[in-house]
């Protein structure tokens, strides 16, 4: 997960000194922060705010697609091998109650052939293709566009899991038509961790929620009304977002980061981290370090992985030069950003080359 800004960090003690004093929280703040919220994520990846939702976590996003979706017995969903958990589990009751299946493509050679592996897997056949833009383990690149072109053909519902991707990579939902983007809070918008964010397009416009919150009901800003119940929901997502979402913790630093990043962009994130890894690729290489690809690699987070390593020593090294790196499998899962720099790189280029 990402560190916290320490504008994040203020927010949120700034808002738990404000839950302690519970009667300077009036009303109309139950619903202002949220939208602001949804309006600074909806600028983010260009969609209309009344499309955002406020989500805890991907696998609850995940788990309102797998309410909402209407398959044919013998289709299948479509996923890549490898895949997080929580985009896999999810689609287990869908598929014995809907009989349906799971179908996965592996890993091939390259991100160009799993690229082509996955498009030519898309089918009448296929109810839906759950997909990330990147890859979580090593950061490998998905032509998105390609894809949602041919779920467009196929009448394929195409879901993003952007966690890893979005904050750090464009993404303008103007230019690919995808029908949702679960995107967790902690890891690239810089939030924190129970608190995410999800876009529903207009294929879940009259879809079923899977809690009863009050708060997603109309009217439920007058709270001399509450008791006067209904059946309809605020316009647009909002059915979709969590019980108390208006925690008056989470969302001032939520939303303090994403106004960061928006004046960041995710271009600017994304260049930045690219000038920091081009000088290093080739002598990783040298080293006999295998990396994807420019073309079907992120800058921000991208896998090395070598058959000749030694892990115990790699350990000693990262943690004699003071850097710190994830392993996914046999990939080594390096991520940057906008508090690295040149001397990072080059620290982790001295633990490789003193581990083999």
């Amino acid at each position: 997960m990402s560190p916290l800004l320490k504008s994040v960090e203020e927010a949120g003690i700034q808002g738990l000194l404000r839950k302690s004093q519970p009667h300077t929280i009036h009303q109309e703040d139950y619903f202002t922060n949220v939208d602001h919220v949804r309006q600074l994520f909806g600028q983010l990846v260009h969609v209309p705010y009344e499309r955002v939702a406020i989500i805890p976590s991907v696998s609850y996003g995940m788990a309102i697609v797998a309410k909402n979706l209407n398959a044919r017995p013998g289709q299948h969903i479509l996923l890549v091998a490898d895949e997080f958990p929580s985009d896999v589990y999810a689609w287990e009751e869908v598929c014995q109650t809907q009989a349906i299946s799971l179908k996965t493509i592996s890993r091939t050679g390259n991100g160009k052939s799993w690229n082509e592996a996955v498009l030519n897997a898309i089918s009448d056949e296929t109810a839906l293709l759950m997909i990330a833009p990147i890859h979580w383990s090593d950061g490998t690149r998905f032509d998105i566009e390609a894809l949602s072109k041919r779920c467009r053909e196929t009448g394929t519902l195409f879901v993003l899991d952007g966690t890893q991707a979005v904050g750090a990579l464009p993404l303008d939902l103007t230019e690919v038509s995808v029908d949702a983007l679960i995107v967790g809070g902690y890891k690239w918008l810089l939030g924190t961790y129970g608190m995410g964010l999800a876009y529903f397009g207009p294929a879940f416009d009259k879809g079923r929620s899977i809690e009863q919150s009050w708060i997603n009901r109309k009217g439920s800003d007058n709270f001399r009304l509450l008791m006067a119940y209904t059946k309809e929901f605020r316009p647009g997502a909002s059915r979709y977002s969590m019980g108390e979402q208006s925690n008056f913790i989470q969302i001032p630093m939520l939303a303090t980061a994403l106004e960061q990043i928006l004046a960041w962009t995710p271009e600017a994130v994304q260049a930045y981290s690219e000038a920091l890894v081009r000088p290093h690729v080739a002598q990783w290489q040298e080293l006999g370090f295998w990396i994807e690809a420019e073309a079907y690699r992120s800058s921000h987070l991208f896998g090395l992985r070598h058959e000749g390593l030694d892990m115990n020593r790699l350990r000693t090294e990262l943690e004699r030069h003071q850097v710190y790196i994830s392993t996914r499998g046999t990939t080594l899962r390096i991520a940057t950003h906008v508090y690295n720099e040149t001397a990072d790189l080059e620290a982790l280029t001295e633990a490789l080359s003193a581990s083999l």
